[in-house]
């Protein structure tokens, strides 16, 4: 079973994006997902990700995940507000706990 949920904050463990912190928009099965950073990786592109390759914390943005469930666009205006809120836009900037 996939442990991750829309609108939660995780960290890239592998590819060309490690280290950044995303958010995912969308659960596709058990094993891979749908993330945005709203920057690099925009919102209405996401990235498919396997799960494996990621890092959960325990943060998840309820704007984010009320937005998904009410069927509304996420927008990476959204998508950067929650990552910035949290200081964790830019992944020099600080390190949140992590579910691993």
């Amino acid at each position: 079973m996939n442990p991750l949920k829309p609108g939660q904050i995780v960290r890239s463990k592998a590819g060309r994006d490690r280290g950044r912190y995303l958010v995912v928009l969308e659960v596709i099965d058990d094993q891979y997902v749908l993330v945005s950073d709203g920057k690099l990786r925009m919102a209405n592109h996401p990235k498919k990700k396997k799960v494996l390759h990621l890092a959960k914390t325990n943060r998840i943005s309820k704007e984010i995940e009320a937005r998904l469930n009410e069927g509304r666009k996420v927008t990476n205006v959204d998508v950067r507000r929650v990552l910035d809120t949290l200081n964790i836009g830019d992944s020099d900037k600080t390190d949140i706990p992590t579910g691993d």
